[in-house]
């Protein structure tokens, strides 16, 4: 019978000591792991402080924020879907959003048995031009602007009626039978093509 030789009997005691050793990695998840102060995490929406922009999709290296207009009988809305599986944590929505409606959180831990679980969607009001139906913006980024300018936001209409009906100053117009924008249309809730036809009337 063959003896071992020198290198085998090295594999079986580092294979015993490894046995009868304490593991080097950590004990997740029964005690997660707890990151740093600056650890960039997984981001989050905030449904109050997001406007709706969608300048974090437009900055998103890796295209993982997914901007969706939905405009249906009675229902005009803009979805955000957050993909996280996609996600590279840089940083850049966080950075470029001017309300802090999304955030780099803390948390690290991304296994799931489904990817729909990863998903992170939120919907933000659209505001739909009186005249002919086309997407203005969402209400919350135009109240957010006439926050913004203050007395500046009464020299154009559209804001000017946005700031007005959050007040309950005044109640949103109706869209004309014809659809033909007419001259006392000039001070309603319009989209630039149409704010130029008015204009444009004789």
């Amino acid at each position: 019978m063959k003896l071992p030789c020198l290198f085998q009997w090295r594999i079986l005691r580092q294979a015993l000591r490894s046995l009868f050793s304490r593991p080097y990695t950590t004990e997740f998840p029964s005690r997660p792991y707890e990151p740093g102060e600056r650890f960039r995490g997984r981001p989050r929406f905030d449904a109050e402080k997001c406007i709706g922009c969608a300048a974090c999709a437009q900055v998103c290296p890796s295209k993982c924020i997914y901007v969706e207009d939905i405009v249906s009988e009675g229902r005009a809305v803009r979805r955000f879907n957050h993909r996280v599986d996609e996600c590279i944590w840089c940083g850049q929505c966080e950075r470029y959003c001017p309300t802090g409606g999304i955030r780099l959180t803390s948390e690290y831990d991304c296994s799931v048995f489904s990817r729909d679980e990863l998903d992170h969607s939120i919907e933000k009001e659209l505001l739909l031009c009186e005249i002919c139906g086309a997407v203005i913006g969402p209400v919350d980024q135009l109240r957010w602007l006439v926050r913004r300018l203050g007395p500046l936001a009464y020299g154009n209409p559209t804001l000017m009626l946005v700031g007005a009906t959050e007040l309950k100053v005044v109640e949103p117009g109706v869209k004309p039978a014809d659809g033909k924008p007419l001259r006392q249309q000039r001070v309603s809730i319009a989209c630039p093509r149409c704010r130029r036809k008015t204009a444009l009337v004789v």
